[in-house]
């Protein structure tokens, strides 16, 4: 089970856009991210007629490490820690750090 998974609302913690939020859009194998607008970089395009690709300029959003980003506790607003707990019913469940409630 992963601390991070699709759809969970971060917060940059290190880097160019620290402090800038966003959502998991993709969950990488090599342990880094790709969050909806954030890291987004400038990638020339070449055009390629048989697969209906047109050239130019096209704004992308890249990888960034799962170790420079932090979850947002809803209850806090602000960037928090994860960690695992058995509940009642012998379930794995992510909790936040701070204050122990269960991740949405």
């Amino acid at each position: 089970m992963r601390k991070l998974r699709k759809g969970d609302e971060i917060v940059v913690i290190a880097g160019k856009d620290k402090g800038r939020r966003g959502s998991i859009s993709q969950v990488l194998t090599n342990g880094k991210l790709i969050i909806s607008g954030v890291n987004v970089a400038k990638k020339h395009v070449k055009p390629n007629p048989n697969a209906g690709i047109e050239g130019g300029i096209v704004s992308k959003e890249m990888a960034i490490d799962a170790s420079n980003v932090m979850m947002v506790n809803p209850e806090t607003d602000k960037g928090d820690r994860i960690g695992f707990k058995m509940n009642e019913d012998g379930m794995k469940v992510r909790i936040f750090k701070s204050n122990g409630a269960t991740v949405g």
